[in-house]
Protein backbone atom coordinates (compact mmCIF):
# COMPACT_ATOMS: atom_id res chain seq x y z
CA UNK A 1 0.00 0.00 0.00
CA UNK A 2 1.59 3.54 -1.09
CA UNK A 3 1.86 6.28 1.76
CA UNK A 4 -0.92 8.11 0.37
CA UNK A 5 -3.46 5.88 0.27
CA UNK A 6 -2.22 4.40 3.98
CA UNK A 7 -2.44 7.92 5.11
CA UNK A 8 -5.92 8.46 4.28
CA UNK A 9 -7.29 4.85 5.71
CA UNK A 10 -5.60 5.86 9.11
CA UNK A 11 -7.79 8.88 9.06
CA UNK A 12 -10.19 7.35 8.33
CA UNK A 13 -9.94 4.44 10.65
CA UNK A 14 -9.17 7.15 13.43
CA UNK A 15 -12.06 9.26 13.13
CA UNK A 16 -14.17 6.32 12.74
CA UNK A 17 -12.78 4.74 16.27
CA UNK A 18 -13.18 8.98 17.91
CA UNK A 19 -16.59 8.51 17.24
CA UNK A 20 -17.54 5.14 18.19
CA UNK A 21 -15.18 5.58 21.23
CA UNK A 22 -17.34 8.99 21.81
CA UNK A 23 -20.56 7.03 22.41
CA UNK A 24 -18.95 4.74 24.20
CA UNK A 25 -17.66 6.92 26.90
CA UNK A 26 -20.75 9.01 26.83
CA UNK A 27 -22.67 5.66 27.61
CA UNK A 28 -20.21 5.08 30.84
CA UNK A 29 -20.75 8.23 32.01
CA UNK A 30 -24.67 8.05 31.78
CA UNK A 31 -24.52 4.22 33.05
CA UNK A 32 -22.57 5.61 36.36
CA UNK A 33 -24.39 8.30 36.46
CA UNK A 34 -27.90 7.53 36.14
CA UNK A 35 -28.28 3.66 35.71
CA UNK A 36 -25.74 1.29 38.10
CA UNK A 37 -23.96 4.30 39.70
CA UNK A 38 -20.97 2.27 39.58
CA UNK A 39 -18.27 3.70 37.36
CA UNK A 40 -16.78 0.96 35.39
CA UNK A 41 -12.95 -0.57 36.39
CA UNK A 42 -10.61 2.06 35.06
CA UNK A 43 -7.19 0.76 34.79
CA UNK A 44 -3.27 1.28 33.65
CA UNK A 45 -1.74 -0.62 30.80
CA UNK A 46 1.26 -1.41 29.05
CA UNK A 47 0.87 -1.99 25.28
CA UNK A 48 3.66 -3.03 22.89
CA UNK A 49 3.41 -1.66 19.31
CA UNK A 50 4.73 -2.69 16.22
CA UNK A 51 8.47 -1.56 14.98
CA UNK A 52 8.38 2.28 14.04
CA UNK A 53 10.40 5.38 14.31
CA UNK A 54 9.58 7.55 17.48
CA UNK A 55 7.57 9.90 15.01
CA UNK A 56 5.03 7.15 14.40
CA UNK A 57 5.03 6.26 18.30
CA UNK A 58 4.60 9.61 19.02
CA UNK A 59 1.52 9.73 16.08
CA UNK A 60 0.10 6.94 18.05
CA UNK A 61 0.18 8.14 20.88
CA UNK A 62 -1.40 10.88 20.44
CA UNK A 63 -4.13 9.18 18.58
CA UNK A 64 -4.74 7.05 21.89
CA UNK A 65 -5.47 10.23 23.58
CA UNK A 66 -7.35 11.82 20.80
CA UNK A 67 -9.71 8.61 21.24
CA UNK A 68 -11.97 9.13 24.49
CA UNK A 69 -11.77 7.62 27.11
CA UNK A 70 -7.82 6.51 26.14
CA UNK A 71 -5.01 8.48 27.32
CA UNK A 72 -1.23 7.68 26.95
CA UNK A 73 1.09 8.80 29.26
CA UNK A 74 4.46 7.52 28.48
CA UNK A 75 5.97 5.62 25.42
CA UNK A 76 9.02 3.81 25.98
CA UNK A 77 10.97 3.26 22.46
CA UNK A 78 13.53 0.64 23.97
CA UNK A 79 10.61 -1.68 25.22
CA UNK A 80 8.49 -0.30 22.33
CA UNK A 81 5.59 -0.29 24.90
CA UNK A 82 2.85 2.81 25.48
CA UNK A 83 1.60 3.04 28.93
CA UNK A 84 -2.15 3.98 28.76
CA UNK A 85 -4.83 4.69 30.94
CA UNK A 86 -8.49 3.81 30.09
CA UNK A 87 -11.81 4.72 31.22
CA UNK A 88 -13.77 1.42 30.91
CA UNK A 89 -11.12 -1.27 31.16
CA UNK A 90 -14.25 -4.07 31.00
CA UNK A 91 -12.86 -5.39 27.87
CA UNK A 92 -9.30 -4.40 27.56
CA UNK A 93 -8.33 -6.98 25.00
CA UNK A 94 -10.81 -5.65 22.70
CA UNK A 95 -9.59 -2.09 23.08
CA UNK A 96 -5.65 -3.13 22.26
CA UNK A 97 -7.29 -5.13 19.14
CA UNK A 98 -8.91 -2.22 17.93
CA UNK A 99 -5.73 -0.55 18.73
CA UNK A 100 -3.78 -2.82 16.38
CA UNK A 101 -5.87 -3.11 13.93
CA UNK A 102 -6.90 0.31 13.09
CA UNK A 103 -3.79 2.41 13.86
CA UNK A 104 -0.51 0.32 13.88
CA UNK A 105 -1.51 -1.02 9.85
CA UNK A 106 -1.53 2.51 8.84
CA UNK A 107 1.53 4.10 11.13
CA UNK A 108 3.62 0.99 10.30
CA UNK A 109 3.21 2.04 6.60
CA UNK A 110 4.31 5.37 7.05
CA UNK A 111 6.77 4.93 9.92
CA UNK A 112 7.40 1.47 10.20
CA UNK A 113 11.59 0.73 10.81
CA UNK A 114 13.03 -1.53 8.26
CA UNK A 115 14.62 -4.70 10.41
Amino acid sequence: MGKPIAAIVLLARFLKAVVISGFQTVQVILRASFGERKPPPAAFLRVRFAPMSAQGASLLGCMITLTPGTTTLDIDMDKREILMHVLDASDTDALVQGIREDFEPGLVALFGEQS
